[in-house]
């Protein structure tokens, strides 16, 4: 399938953490031609497996996380409107005015509401709105809502993908569908060239509220090399060059106490052999991604990041460039062609 397409399919499903199911079918549909055995595990991670050539293979895994964040109904008040906290970082500054689906016994359309401007003081205007003051207004009375309404019911913000200029598009979630994305193009890639290694994808979930999907699934694989594709910081005119990535100019590549040294090097040197753009991503402590869990999984992974570059992070126009997600898998197939069970030891050696 058509990468494009793929992307809105992934994002225009809801994934909230914690209720990834559908995603999970929907991801094993992309990966079921370019693998030979595809399963799930008690926590819900997708494992995607292509055997390498090798009798004694090097074992790769690359984990990009499934879920998003969202909301949850929390309380249904008197007169109908549906109370709610957030799953995983929402920044609630973002969600005043937005169409919603609350997913209960079906889907119920809503707007996120609070009180008109012309209505506030002018301290409370002076104010960001907290989240515990607004209010989903679904037009049902409380009876109406609760037959369909349960507390605790996922809600996510109801966006559709929206094409921009020059391969560039918008939507909910490409945290981290970008990263399943560029995975669905690793292993097309993998399926035209040779590798020794034995190939895990793990379309990991849980990752928002705490990288528990990342934790089972390695502890279970226990890899000799694990990578997370997640997203990077895209540049916009008021950041810093120094602590954001271009869209456009390639996957970043992470550096710092997170990532294994000679694995970064290794991706470089395959980018430059292969004319991939590549980025200099800088984490000098916990990079924030899924590979904060791989590193330490019982005596310790050798770890690397890659980072999509993509802007409005934990917004619902989070904004990336296609090429990009292309360019990253392209970089990872190259990568794990690479390696052979002959030098894992020096390749990992300090």
């Amino acid at each position: 399938m058509e990468i494009k397409n793929a992307l809105k399919m992934m994002i225009e499903k809801p994934s909230v953490s914690g209720f990834e199911a559908s995603m999970s079918n929907i991801i094993a549909s992309f990966f079921k031609d370019n693998c030979n055995d595809i399963k799930r595990d008690k926590l819900g991670n997708l494992i995607v497996y292509k055997k390498g050539t090798s009798k004694t293979p090097i074992k790769i895994m690359l984990a990009a996380h499934m879920d998003e964040i969202g909301l949850m109904v929390k309380d249904i008040d008197k007169n109908g409107f549906v109370k709610f906290t957030n799953i995983g970082g929402v920044d609630q500054r973002t969600l005043l005015a937005q169409e919603v689906i609350i997913h209960g016994k079906k889907d119920v359309f809503g707007v996120i509401a609070t009180k008109a401007p012309h209505l506030q003081t002018p301290e409370e205007r002076k104010n960001a709105i907290k989240i515990e003051d607004m209010l989903i207004d679904i037009g049902l009375s409380k009876g109406e809502a609760e037959k369909i309404i349960t507390i605790g019911d996922p809600i996510t913000i109801n966006r559709k993908m929206i094409p921009l200029q020059n391969n560039v598009i918008a939507g909910k979630s490409l945290d981290d569908k970008a990263g399943i994305a560029a995975m669905i193009e690793c292993f097309k890639e993998l399926k035209k060239i040779q590798h020794q290694c034995d190939v895990y994808g793990v379309a990991t979930v849980q990752e928002e509220v705490g990288t528990r999907g990342a934790m089972v699934s390695t502890f279970q694989i226990s890899p000799d090399i694990g990578i997370a594709i997640d997203v990077g910081f895209g540049k916009t005119p008021e950041l810093s060059k120094d602590d954001t990535l271009e869209l456009g100019k390639g996957p970043g590549l992470g550096f710092g106490a997170n990532i294994h040294p000679k694995i970064h090097e290794r991706l470089k040197e395959i980018a430059k052999e292969y004319n991939i753009p590549y980025q200099i991503e800088l984490s000098p402590g916990n990079s924030g991604t899924d590979a904060q869990s791989i590193q330490i999984t019982q005596s310790g992974v050798a770890t690397g990041v890659i980072s999509i570059p993509l802007r409005y992070m934990h917004t619902s126009v989070e904004t990336i460039d296609i090429t990009d997600i292309k360019n990253t898998g392209k970089l990872l197939a190259y990568f794990i062609s690479s390696l052979d069970d002959e030098d894992l030891e020096g390749f990992l050696c300090f």
